[in-house]
């Protein structure tokens, strides 16, 4: 194999790891917190093991792929030049496998069927219109921060108190993630959606994806340079 298919196969092996525990932390969380006190507080507790867990995942896997564990953080960032888009394919691939695989096993550990059909009713404008608030913002808090000469642990920390944040406070509980929005039917439990519900959820993605291009061209303007950088700059192993 050539230096370059071996790093190629490295990113997108992060791409499918790192997605995988960032799943496992959405459905684990949602799962122990479902049977634990008033809906405000397992929601609350949900988001602080979501956002801390995002945070260290995003510091352990950026230096690989850029920890994207998103496709519309991937096709934004080629949008920008930040990477080619020939390298899209594999990222979004590996972010609905890591995806899938990660909900497989947390299930699993809880002694449920590993892949089950969601039940969970998310359904509605009002709901789905949430997504595109919580799609935009998290680009805008990502290339807004790199453009701005952050470091990775301060993008790191901001998109997972972002995350968190959002979670609580938009109406659809910010996935905000089409690949975590596919692995989520995939588990009847507290954090799942209803298959029916999925179309909606991906079309406020779309929009809020478009809005957030729009936005940060304007408001940012980043060169392919400072793309690259996103989430986290990556370093490029060395060929022997």
């Amino acid at each position: 194999m050539t230096a370059p298919a071996r790093e190629e196969l490295r990113r997108v092996l992060a791409e499918t790891v790192g997605t995988a525990f960032l799943l496992a932390a959405i459905v684990g969380s949602g799962i122990v917190t479902q049977t634990d006190g008033a809906a405000s507080a397992q929601l609350f507790q949900h988001t602080i093991v979501v956002g801390l867990a995002l945070t260290a995942l995003i510091l352990t896997f950026g230096p690989v792929s850029g920890a994207h564990f998103n496709p519309v953080v991937t096709l934004a960032d080629a949008w920008f030049g930040g990477m080619p888009w020939s390298r899209v394919p594999g990222y979004v691939a590996g972010q609905i496998v890591g995806g899938v695989l990660g909900v497989a096993v947390t299930n699993a550990t809880f002694a449920r069927a590993a892949l089950e059909v969601a039940t969970n009713e998310r359904g509605g404008l009002a709901v789905a219109s949430g997504e595109v608030i919580a799609t935009c913002g998290l680009l805008l808090v990502i290339f807004g921060l790199v453009r701005s000469g952050g470091g990775g642990p301060v993008v790191a920390g901001a998109v997972g108190a972002y995350i968190a944040a959002a979670i609580y406070f938009t109406s659809s509980a910010s996935f905000a993630n089409p690949a975590v929005t596919i692995a989520r039917m995939l588990s009847d439990t507290y954090t799942g959606i209803a298959p029916v519900h999925v179309p909606g959820f991906f079309l406020g993605q779309a929009l809020g994806l478009v809005l957030a291009v729009a936005l940060v061209t304007v408001l940012f303007d980043p060169v392919p340079e400072e793309a690259a950088a996103v989430v986290v700059p990556q370093q490029t192993t060395p060929e022997p």
